[in-house]
């Protein structure tokens, strides 16, 4: 095996979370009296920490602000808005395939809390894959996550992050890994060559090649 440990992000990498994201995004910001936005131009912000899409969706740097509107989004996501993910076609069977590997390790490294993965993964019945979930929060970015478990010893150096967006090309290069970029999801061919992936990937299908 090339790598010990394939890591993987969660929103648009594994699940489509855009029905769920959006409105709950809504939610948050006709609570705090802003206008509505559209799925479209929402679904961009799939993939970056949630406080700093709210700054801008927001134009405000108020950190107490930003914080009610990320409290806000958290109350409907925990009640509904983690059931509207979509897993992508091919997925499951991509799972099943790597993580029946012995010489490999699965993962996910997500920008969102925890518990909200947690519930996504049994959701889909796929919790069973992975090995540790490492979630984030207000403040933290994927790369000092990618850090931590690389202090902590539940990854190393032969590890390869996989997602979607340029945040999971970037974490993982800050931390000396590698980093494939996938096409299903929210980022642009021209978003993630930019940031340098070993590979590009087009059609779940293709993960399991990742353990040749």
């Amino acid at each position: 095996m090339k790598y010990d440990y394939l890591i993987f992000d969660l929103d648009g990498t594994i699940s489509d979370p855009k029905q769920g994201f959006t409105r709950s995004i809504n939610h948050a910001l006709k609570f705090h009296g802003f206008r509505e936005r559209d799925e479209d131009e929402l679904a961009t912000f799939i993939g970056p920490p949630l406080d700093a899409s709210f700054a801008s969706l927001a134009a405000t740097t108020d950190s107490t602000l930003i914080n009610a509107l990320v409290e806000k989004y958290r109350e409907r996501y925990a009640e509904i808005g983690y059931a509207e993910n979509i897993l992508y076609p091919g997925v499951v069977s991509a799972l099943a395939q790597l993580s029946s590997i012995p010489e490999v390790q699965l993962g996910i490294c997500t920008s969102k809390p925890a518990h909200f993965a947690e519930k996504i993964l049994e959701l889909f019945s796929i919790r069973q894959h992975f090995t540790f979930v490492s979630g984030g929060d207000v403040g933290i970015e994927k790369c000092q996550q990618l850090a931590t478990l690389l202090e902590q010893g539940i990854i190393n150096h032969k590890s390869l992050m996989i997602g979607d967006r340029y945040i999971d090309l970037t974490a993982a290069h800050k931390n000396h890994l590698q980093a494939v970029g996938v096409l299903w999801g929210y980022g642009s061919h021209t978003e993630l060559i930019a940031h340098k992936p070993a590979r590009m990937l087009s059609n779940p299908s293709e993960l399991i090649s990742l353990a040749e």
